[in-house]
């Protein structure tokens, strides 16, 4: 412990959250980037002698407020010519016993002579950050985030995508007298908090001049690298005055602009630049902003596939599911359903409530296997079957009988393999199916590998109704029994998929909780709805889609 804290060759500063100095070790007077006379309660900035002392102040705040180390951060003194050695610093977050922040140890140690160690633990920092999600503008902003400000003081990550942004096609936007709508912006940072830089806000469209590096870099799909910023009448900022002016106030002095491309498309520019860093850009700068750019286009480029085809996959399943569901005089309804939020995207549940002869009721919970436009598509034509088969008034397991038949057939249609194949690959899925009769106070149902149903009791009691489980649709097996539930007047009937009971992928335990979430006093049908929901699934699905379908029966004085 006496070498780490004296002899060491690394340098230890301890800081409290005012980013005050509290305590360093021996080392610091061995080391040009402290000043000689290191004295505690001294602020970061008047404490180190470097270049550009708010980048460090600035990473600190970040380390403090998130928890998130800051390991490979490059210290240059002040006074070091371009091939002198660097300083690495990692930069950690101490906790207190009840977990608030203290402040912040800041580590150095003297690297030697140039950028290639600095610029490999950028590379690493943005292959940990960038990938993560498979969302483009979270991607890109992490991208902008690790760029500053080890590389750059200001980044902006601008998209030709509007998919992702929810937004008008840029073609559709209308153009000024000097400018066109050529990118949404998708990620943006910078050394000052404000974003003083920024013309545009993330997730507005970003005017340029049609003759511009912006412009040149999609069209020719090579980096345009400007080291030292030419603002001199004559140049491309001369038709675009308002960004001319952005970089007089603040001093950008060097440019790179860098494709982002992936899978042989350019998904828009990755734009760095350099203001308070006096030092302009050079071809190895170019390199690293190039190799980074390459890493998030992929990621970009997987989020925007993702965010097409779930886009696409939500449209499908809202316009076939149905909007308006009445149980008739026999019974009252309320339902859920949310789509999940994962990498397989939407998938494929529905429900569904059917009028048939005699005041009675067919109350339906399907899920599809699989996530994405084909689950949407064949939850389309499984709901659209089941619906013509119910006019035919046969019994629910004679129903999915023949939706089992039929599911086959359509598979067959779809496959490859012709009428010889004996499988049915592509189309699989659970149901569950029940007829209530308010006559009879009877409800018969079937299923297909679907979780069994609920029946609340007018006394607040909650119990599954025992029926036959049945193998899925689609399988073959075409063996399915019909059983018959009593319900009381005023009883509630829940039907639900089974990503609401497998949050925690423990279906037991999910089945328990949704039997005491059913329970619950309530106000409304409605509120019962949400409240269940809200309970199992208070932060909203993850793997798979949630669906609930409840129905309760009306009082026996109705009949």
């Amino acid at each position: 412990m006496e070498a780490l804290f004296r002899h060491s060759p690394i340098s230890l500063v301890i800081w409290d959250r005012e980013l005050r100095c509290i305590w360093f070790n021996d080392s610091v007077h061995n080391h040009d980037i402290y000043g000689s006379e290191l004295e505690l309660g001294g602020h970061v900035t008047d404490v180190l002698r470097v270049r550009h002392p708010e980048f460090l102040q600035y990473a600190m705040e970040i380390v403090l407020s998130t928890d998130v180390p800051v390991l490979g951060h490059e210290l240059r003194p002040a006074a070091a010519r371009a091939n002198d050695g660097y300083y690495s610093v990692a930069l950690i977050r101490l906790d207190g016993p009840d977990g608030r922040p203290l402040g912040v140890c800041s580590i150095a140690l003297k690297v030697g002579t140039g950028q290639q160690g600095g610029r490999l633990g950028l590379l690493n920092e943005a292959k940990s950050r960038i990938g993560t999600d498979l969302d483009p503008l979270v991607t890109s902003q992490r991208l902008a985030e690790t760029a500053v400000p080890n590389l750059a003081d200001y980044v902006t990550i601008d998209l030709v995508e509007a998919v992702p942004l929810d937004k008008e096609p840029l073609r559709r936007l209308k153009s000024t007298d000097t400018s066109i709508p050529g990118f949404y912006r998708a990620g943006a940072a910078s050394i000052h908090a404000d974003l003083r830089e920024s013309l545009w806000a993330r997730g507005t469209p970003v005017y340029v001049p049609p003759a511009s590096p912006f412009t040149a870099v999609l069209t020719s799909r090579r980096s345009y690298f400007e080291p030292v910023l030419d603002t001199s009448p004559g140049t491309w900022l001369d038709s675009d005055p308002d960004r001319a002016r952005v970089i007089r106030q603040t001093g950008m002095h060097s440019l790179m602009i860098v494709p982002l491309q992936a899978r042989g498309a350019t998904l828009g520019i990755s734009v760095f630049v350099r203001s308070q860093n006096p030092v302009p850009f050079n071809r190895t700068d170019l390199t690293l902003a190039e190799e980074l750019s390459a890493r998030a286009a992929l990621i970009i480029d997987n989020a925007l596939r993702y965010t097409r085809e779930r886009t696409a996959a939500l449209a499908i399943q809202r316009h076939l599911m149905p909007h308006h569901l009445s149980g008739g005089s026999a019974v009252e309804v309320a339902t859920r359903y949310l789509p999940a939020d994962t990498h397989g995207g939407v998938g494929g549940d529905w429900f569904d409530v059917i009028k048939l002869s005699d005041c009675r009721v067919a109350l339906v919970v399907g899920d599809v296997v699989g996530h994405g436009v084909n689950a949407a598509l064949t939850m389309g034509r499984l709901r659209a079957t089941i619906r013509a088969l119910s006019k035919l008034e046969v019994r629910p397991d004679e129903l999915l009988r023949l939706m089992d038949e039929l599911a086959i057939d359509i598979a067959r249609d779809c496959s490859d393999e012709g009428e010889g194949a004996s499988t049915a690959p592509g189309i699989g899925a659970t149901c569950l199916y029940g007829v209530y009769d308010p006559g009879t106070r009877r409800c018969t149902f079937a299923s297909a590998g679907h979780p069994p149903p609920l029946i609340v009791s007018p006394d607040g009691s909650v119990d599954f109704a025992e029926v036959p489980p049945g193998a899925p649709i689609g399988v073959g097996l075409g063996s399915f029994e019909s059983a018959d539930v009593e319900v009381a007047g005023n009883s509630v009937i829940a039907l639900y998929s089974d990503g609401l009971i497998e949050m925690d992928h423990d279906v037991d335990r999910g089945l328990q909780e949704l039997r005491t979430a059913l329970a619950a006093p309530v106000s409304s049908l409605d509120d019962l709805c949400a409240s269940v929901v809200d309970t199992l699934a208070p932060d909203g699905p993850v793997d798979d889609d949630i669906t609930l379908l409840l129905a309760r029966t009306h009082p026996a004085a109705a009949y």
